[in-house]
């Protein structure tokens, strides 16, 4: 006879804190961006997040109407839709000092100060929602794609960017800036796995239709030469969910 099968036990899921090699001195996110907000620009390259945009198949970029852009910061990624869409951007971040530049930079029909777990935005209106490099400062997954479906229209798609969690556990690095003291700063980090990103676009009702990758090429070497050794490691992904 079989034996019966055992109940599933309880596993210790990693933390970003069981791979942190910096210990820098860490602040929550509003915060750290407010501080970071004024070098923001200078030190986010674009091959991190707008690159992989463009490596997209879907979605069609010029039929967008709508779009929610969840953690705009400084409204780099609706700058570069703007180019592409004539679609209406509504932005949402927890940090006034990203929103001020985003504000400047003008590419948002609307600019709301919250959290992107809890917008506030109208549900079932969007064509695209839309983010970028912030799913790291939730220690949850699921309220985050649960709003994203919230908010998207019939037929939508939710696009996030996200810092490859094999790059976090293989350097160690925290989401950090340079403070105007020169101390270096972590802004509150998390690891979510590929598995947990799956598990909670799931949970939401989403469908995963794209997932690519970039890579440290010699692009970045160039960049950073210290990251020589971390030559072909996953960087960041992007993930397209219908």
């Amino acid at each position: 006879m079989r034996e019966p099968r055992r109940a599933p036990q309880d596993v210790a899921m990693p933390t970003f804190a069981d791979f942190d090699r910096r210990h820098y001195r860490t602040v929550d996110v509003a915060t750290g961006y407010d501080g970071w907000a004024p070098t923001y620009e200078r030190t986010v390259l674009d091959d991190m997040d707008l690159a992989l945009l463009d490596r997209l198949r879907r979605p069609v970029w010029p039929e967008l109407r709508r779009v929610a852009d969840l953690g705009c910061g400084t409204g780099r990624t609706a700058a570069w839709l703007r180019e592409r869409s004539t679609a209406r951007i509504d932005g949402i971040d927890l940090s006034e000092g990203m929103l001020v530049h985003a504000r400047e930079r003008g590419a948002h029909a609307e600019l709301t100060h919250g959290d992107v777990r809890a917008t506030g935005f109208p549900g079932a209106t969007y064509d695209l929602v839309i983010s970028s490099l912030i799913d790291e400062h939730l220690p949850d997954l699921a309220p985050f794609y649960a709003e994203a479906r919230r908010l998207a229209a019939p037929g939508g798609a939710f696009v996030l960017v996200s810092y490859h969690p094999q790059f976090m556990m293989v350097t160690g690095m925290p989401t950090h800036y340079t403070g105007p003291d020169g101390e270096p700063l972590a802004i509150s980090t998390h690891l979510h796995t590929v598995g947990d990103h799956v598990t909670a676009g799931i949970a939401a009702g989403w469908q995963l239709a794209e997932l690519i990758e970039s890579s440290i090429d010699d692009a970045w070497i160039a960049a950073k030469p210290k990251w020589a050794e971390l030559r072909g490691h996953p960087f960041t992904m992007a993930s397209v969910w219908v």
